[in-house]
């Protein structure tokens, strides 16, 4: 089971995610596209680092607008998997 990073350490590591917010316990960042299928294509591109890392996120689409919730569910809270998966995912098209 993955460490729980401390308030600091998760403030810490937030502000170093443009566009990224603490949502309780979780990571979270909202993306806005065209349409739909921007919207799905980018959902795509996220199966192949979650599936890598083994780390999958909780994600919400409505029409052009994805939210993306990173937590690490078997520590009850935020770890360095979640921000390590948000790098990759503030990376990707």
């Amino acid at each position: 089971m993955a460490k729980l990073l401390s308030v600091a350490e998760i403030k810490e590591k937030a502000s170093q995610l443009p566009g990224w917010s603490v949502e309780g316990n979780t990571l979270q960042i909202e993306k806005k596209f065209k349409n739909f299928v921007e919207a799905i294509a980018f959902i795509n591109q996220l199966v192949e680092p979650a599936e890598r890392a083994n780390h999958h996120p909780d994600i919400s689409i409505s029409y052009n607008k994805v939210i993306i919730s990173l937590i690490t569910h078997d520590s009850g809270g935020l770890t360095e998997k979640d921000f390590a998966l948000a790098q990759v995912i503030s990376n990707l098209g």
